[in-house]
Order: C-alpha cells, then sequence, then structure tokens
C-alpha cells in the first residue's frame, strides 16, 4: 500500500490551488530578487565601461593617464595597464551576454594577450626580449584554437537560451541555423536558411515585410523547420508546424528570445541592416511556429 500510495496522484482540488498559486502576484521574495538581479546587471556594466575606459586611455595616452593617477610614467608599463584592463572589461561584458563561463574567460583573456603581445613587439625599443612578442603571440594562437573548439562544441550559440519540455523543438534550442521551408500556391516547396529562438511549445523566427517567405506564410501557414548548417544543408529530419505572424507585442517578445541566443547576430548585425534596408525590403517581421500535432 505504501509502494502504490507514493505514485498515486494528488486530488483535482490539490492541482487546481497549484494552479492558481502560480498566478498569483509575485512575492515580496521574488521582486528582491528581480531588484537584485538588475542591481547586478547594472554594477557590471559599470565595472565593465569603467576599466574599458582606462584601458584604451592607458593604452593610446599613457602619458595623459600617468599624470591623472598620479604615478611615474613608464610607456611600456601603461600599455600593459591598458591591455589587461581592456581584457577584464571584455569580460565582464560577455559574461552577461553569453551563457558559458569558458568562452567567456577565453574570450577575454585572448583580447588583454593579444594586445599584450602587440605592445611587446611595439615597445622593443624600450626593453624586453626580442622573443616576448613571439611567445605571447603563440599564446594568443593557442587560446584562440582553444576557443573555436569551444565555439563549436557551443554550435556557435553563446547567447542564453530557454528550454522546452517539446521533444520535437529540442534539437532546435542551441541550433544556430535552421532551415525553414514554405511553400508556394501551387504546393512548390522553397527553403532558406535563418535563426530561430525556442520558448516552451514555440519556435520563433524573424525576416522583413517584402520577403518571399512572408508573401508565401500569407497563402499557407504550413511550413517545415529542419536543423541545418548556416547555407541551408538539412542537418536533421524536418518538423512540420504551422506559422503565425506576431502583432506587437508578440514580435517584442520573439526579438527578446533571439536577441538572448545571438546577441551580436540580432543584438546588432540583423537589425542595424533591417533598418538600412527598410525602404526596399519594409518592416521587420515575427513568427511563431507551433508543431503541427
Amino acid at each position: 500500500m505504501v509502494h502504490e500510495q507514493s505514485y498515486h496522484r494528488g486530488p483535482r482540488k490539490d492541482s487546481t490551488m497549484t494552479t492558481v498559486d502560480q498566478h498569483q502576484p509575485p512575492t515580496r521574495a521574488a521582486a528582491a530578487s528581480s531588484a537584485t538581479d538588475r542591481y547586478v546587471v547594472a554594477v557590471t556594466l559599470l565595472a565593465a565601461a569603467f576599466t574599458l575606459i582606462a584601458g584604451v586611455w592607458a593604452l593610446f595616452w599613457p602619458g595623459s593617464f600617468a599624470e591623472a593617477v598620479r604615478f611615474p610614467e613608464h610607456t611600456h608599463f601603461l600599455h600593459d595597464v591598458g591591455a589587461f584592463q581592456i581584457g577584464i572589461g571584455v569580460t565582464l561584458a560577455l559574461a552577461l551576454l553569453w551563457r558559458d563561463p569558458v568562452a567567456v574567460v577565453l574570450t577575454g583573456f585572448l583580447v588583454g594577450n593579444t594586445i599584450h603581445a602587440a605592445n611587446h613587439a611595439v615597445d622593443l625599443d624600450l626593453g624586453g626580449r626580442d622573443s616576448d612578442p613571439w611567445l605571447l603571440g603563440l599564446a594568443s594562437v593557442l587560446v584562440a584554437v582553444a576557443l573555436v573548439r569551444r565555439l563549436r562544441q557551443l554550435h556557435y550559440v553563446v547567447g542564453r537560451v530557454e528550454p522546452s519540455c517539446n521533444p520535437t523543438l529540442a534539437p532546435f534550442v542551441d541550433q544556430k541555423t535552421a532551415r525553414l521551408t514554405t511553400f508556394r500556391r501551387d504546393g512548390t516547396p522553397v527553403a532558406t536558411p535563418l535563426s530561430v529562438a525556442v520558448e516552451g511549445d514555440h519556435a520563433y523566427v524573424r525576416t522583413y515585410e517584402k520577403a518571399g517567405k512572408t508573401k508565401r506564410l500569407r497563402n499557407n501557414t504550413h511550413v517545415e523547420l529542419a536543423p541545418s548548417t548556416t547555407r541551408g544543408r538539412p542537418t536533421g529530419a524536418p518538423v512540420s508546424a504551422e506559422a503565425r505572424r506576431l502583432d506587437a507585442a508578440g514580435a517584442h517578445h520573439a526579438a527578446r528570445l533571439l536577441r538572448r541566443k545571438h546577441p551580436l547576430l540580432h543584438g546588432v548585425l540583423v537589425p542595424v541592416l533591417h533598418r538600412l534596408a527598410r525602404a526596399k525590403t519594409g518592416r521587420t517581421v515575427h513568427f511563431e511556429l507551433t508543431p503541427s500535432p
């Protein structure tokens, strides 16, 4: 009896209460946690900005920096201070954008050490050994190789992703590029590679108003989504889904998911390119994809 009870579901009343509880207003602890998160982000951004500004200052204007901090000027050491400060600043900034600590640390070290190697090459007339730039450069090459290997392990998805309990969409959570197939009026399939973000039971994609896929989706909302290479070569089985164009609020949410997953690509590059080409391509549009039953 005890064994059977351990697998016995609770009464419906408990389930209902749990559902209601989930929709209660945020507790004081949750609000405090949210405020703490904002505080941590703000302090990290300030620290990143401070170290980057100090690093650039020491690197390019060592005399002015030495005068400001009231220490004797030593050009090469101030150049190195700039290199290390820039490396620290990059690490702090990426810690807010990237989800993998190894990739964050390797990138920060690569930036700082590469500038350090350049400093030793430029400042050879001030001292040091002829081999220093080469040894430091070799360290940067080794770290760069390690970084590329790590990025490959992450499928080049460095941003933060949302989990999915839907096994159909699970392969797309960490997928950098997917192949979206839309259909013309006569049923002819047309495939294009694009970025995809997943949250819960839905996937989200972005395109522009005058794109061919947007026009095809007005007539036929059925699509197929498959993992692919950057050029659109399928690397997995396709998933059948229905597409729904999102309104302003939904589009904002989809854009945020894509930006979190691809901070540089969809946080900077794609929005800038869409804005520059808006007169020709129309405004940016987002679609929600729901796997077919």
